[in-house]
């Protein structure tokens, strides 16, 4: 979907982001110098994720698309570094060492699911993106990329159940589930 220049683009608007807010600069306040591309004024919705060799170092998103593609880049880039309440705020020194990854979300579908079986039935590793939500403050997403590590069905979605602060074995009657898919591509430090 996106060109090899197009990609480059986004990570390098990440990069940036990255790099002002360590300087102290919001997001908001953030000018790019970016070209005239029409496909940075879409309006979709990323997740940006930081990985310091294999291990996860941050990583925030939107799930649905509500600003231009620039801005979401920009946005979820900081949030990334300086708000996942998971890690301490990324620091300059790192800055040469952090693999960027910009991940560019298709629209969410919701999925008509009657139980857990028939959810695992209908998900298509490792194509398919999760949110589930059980209507009760119990919500949660994997990205594609998670396949990587958690390959069965029933592995992801116990994790995931997890993450969301439910009991592994719990599925409630009110319980929805979304699918979406994404082009992810990385920036790898040199």
């Amino acid at each position: 979907m996106y060109t090899d220049n197009q990609k480059k683009i986004l990570l390098d608007l990440a990069s940036q982001s990255i790099k002002l807010g360590c300087q102290g600069l919001k997001a908001e306040d953030i000018n790019p110098d970016t070209p005239e591309e029409s496909f940075l004024q879409e309006i979709r919705a990323c997740f940006v994720s930081l990985h310091k060799g294999h291990d996860l170092r941050g990583c925030i998103g939107s799930l649905e698309a509500y600003r231009p593609l620039q801005d979401d880049v920009i946005s979820n880039a900081q949030s990334a570094a300086f708000k996942d309440w998971r890690f301490a705020p990324v620091t300059e020194q790192e800055l040469n060492v952090l693999t960027l990854e910009v991940s560019v979300l298709s629209p969410v579908k919701p999925m008509q699911v009657s139980n857990e079986a028939d959810l695992l039935q209908q998900l298509q590793p490792p194509v398919d993106g999760l949110i589930i939500d059980d209507g009760l403050g119990h919500r949660a997403t994997f990205l594609p990329q998670v396949w990587e590590q958690l390959p069965k069905a029933e592995q992801f979605l116990k994790h995931l159940k997890r993450k969301a602060g439910l009991a592994e074995n719990e599925w409630p009657e009110s319980m929805q589930c979304s699918r979406y898919h994404c082009e992810a591509f990385q920036q790898i430090p040199s």
